[in-house]
């Protein structure tokens, strides 16, 4: 406990340190090797030569040849997975091939985090983190929550920010979408094991009945977190629902919470190995908990949203798992991610500044491909290949095939919950949604999904599809290229050309011809997956 307290107090020292300097200005940074640790905001390409700087070294350490880089339609096609939830539209594509801006690749990142399809993606992914899929919370409204992600995402309003408002949040759910959180986790446990691992990086529940079996956190951490929650009311989605109102929560109940668990421990709030800070009973707990949570000189608050952001982009944290970092849990790059840390921090946690740096880094432009034989994943000498989310599936389909038909006509009053049920795309997601804290480089899917995705109708009535992508087109080796680029975003090989033109020439009717190519490339391991 001594020594991971003496690394927790370094850290902190360190994060402190960059606070102090948020006004230095300027980077003081030479165009070759990026000094470390001046505390100062680096600008994205000098972040970028840090980040390559750092991996690079491992590798060279380890005698591990890293990738070439990717080309500029692998490039692409990843890009827009990771950024916008989509695969690129085929005029995109063939428009960002034609270029020869030597800084193109810096641009398309930056005219993605600009679209309002990046907010989109990440709201995806953290409802679907923030809101767990449990039979009590099948009357709940996720959109509220959804629209509010997104709007915060795409005005880019600093992580401490928005954090501290989502944890503070009040009033009702249509005019506040973040109360959504509280109404789907109603109780101060389930509040404190999510705010734990998204926000502290770290596995506290495992220490809610008894003290953590393989780290130093005490059960008494757990509940001292926990009591910060405990005065929070949720209203009960199901009865509002009922009643035709808009659910909510307020901060004003007193007394022992409503079904905690038997090992609750009724204990003065306290942060986690820190200060139990003098509250009063009539007031309510989450500002000062929000407060330490998001301050710059918590050590765990920014380096867990670094360490989850890495995760996105390559499939694996710095640390890994993502939200299981503890003494005993190396990271992979330490001084990286200590590096990273103070940069988020010195740019006033600006996520889309952190994103800029890590895209534009020749480390996530790398190829997938491995020079040679199994390489650790750790070492990032190549690119992670990772399955598509149900998500970024649909929306990458509808983007080729055209929106899919509600399966039953849903009268506009009805029942918000069968409203969402008979979505689509919330549909397919249900169906395709595998288990939580899933690693993305596993392929999760079986053979209903592989089924359903073979014969849905909106994939076997694909005139209207071809003829969209085929934009007037009637030579067969311009429509198969056309094919290609709505689906893989790159253009066939010249074997590929070959082959298929040779296909569309001997079926004779030219149209089924395109339709059997297009399944074909919808149901691809090349399109499930995001190289």
């Amino acid at each position: 406990m001594k020594r991971y307290t003496r690394v927790l107090r370094r850290q902190a020292l360190a994060v402190a340190a960059v606070a102090v300097l948020l006004a230095g200005g300027g980077t003081a940074v030479a165009a070759g090797r990026v000094a470390k640790g001046s505390g100062a905001k680096l600008d994205a390409p000098t972040l970028a030569r840090l980040i390559d700087q750092e991996i690079q070294a491992k590798l060279t350490a380890e005698k591990v040849t890293a990738a070439p880089l990717a080309d500029d339609a692998e490039f692409l096609r990843r890009l827009y997975l990771d950024i916008a939830g989509v695969i690129p539209p085929a005029d995109k594509v063939v428009e960002f091939l034609n270029d020869t801006s030597p800084d193109k690749r810096a641009r398309v990142i930056d005219e993605l985090l600009a679209s309002p399809q990046y907010g989109r993606h990440l709201a995806d992914i953290w409802q679907a983190m923030l809101l767990p899929r449990t039979s009590d919370n099948r009357r709940l409204q996720h959109e509220p929550m959804i629209k509010w992600l997104e709007q915060n995402f795409n005005e880019n309003k600093p992580w401490n920010q928005m954090v501290s408002e989502l944890l503070t949040a009040t009033g009702t759910q249509d005019k506040n979408g973040a109360v959504t959180f509280f109404l789907a986790n109603p109780t101060a446990d389930k509040v404190n094991d999510i705010v734990s691992r998204l926000f502290l990086g770290i596995q506290l529940q495992c220490a809610q009945c008894h003290n953590h079996p393989f780290t130093s956190w005490k059960q008494t951490d757990y509940w001292g977190m926990a009591n910060f929650f405990v005065k929070v009311r949720p209203d009960n989605v199901n009865r509002a629902a009922k009643q035709g109102v808009s659910p909510g929560i307020n901060e004003s109940g007193t007394g022992r919470q409503r079904m905690l668990p038997e090992s609750a421990m009724n204990l003065p709030p306290k942060f986690l190995l820190g200060e139990q800070p003098k509250l009063k009973a009539n007031e309510p707990y989450r500002p000062a908990f929000a407060a330490w949570l998001t301050s710059p000189d918590n050590p765990f608050f920014a380096r867990a949203m670094v360490n989850r952001m890495w995760h996105h982009f390559f499939g694996r944290g710095l640390v890994n798992p993502v939200d299981d970092m503890h003494e005993g849990n190396i990271p992979s790059h330490p001084e990286l991610l200590q590096e990273l840390t103070a940069q988020f921090v010195a740019s006033g946690f600006d996520l889309k500044h952190l994103i800029r740096g890590i895209c534009n880094s020749q480390t996530y432009q790398r190829s997938s491909k491995p020079v040679a034989g199994d390489v650790d994943p750790a070492l990032f000498a190549h690119m992670t290949v990772k399955v598509l989310t149900p998500e970024q599936l649909y929306d990458s389909l509808e983007q080729v095939l055209g929106p899919a038909r509600p399966a039953r006509p849903v009268l506009r009053n009805a029942n918000p919950a069968l409203q969402r049920a008979n979505n689509p795309r919330n549909q397919f997601v249900a169906f395709f949604q595998g288990d939580e804290n899933a690693d993305p480089t596993e392929y999760q899917d079986g053979i209903p999904q592989a089924l359903r995705l073979m014969n849905a109708p909106q994939a076997n009535n694909l005139t209207a599809a071809v003829n969209r992508i085929a934009k007037g087109e009637q030579a067969p080796a311009a429509v198969i290229e056309r094919l290609y680029l709505a689906t893989l975003s790159r253009r066939p090989s010249t074997a590929e050309a070959e082959r298929l033109t040779a296909y569309v020439q001997k079926q004779g009717d030219a149209r089924q011809a395109y339709h059997d190519i297009l399944w074909a490339l919808i149901n691809s391991s090349e399109f499930r997956l995001n190289h």
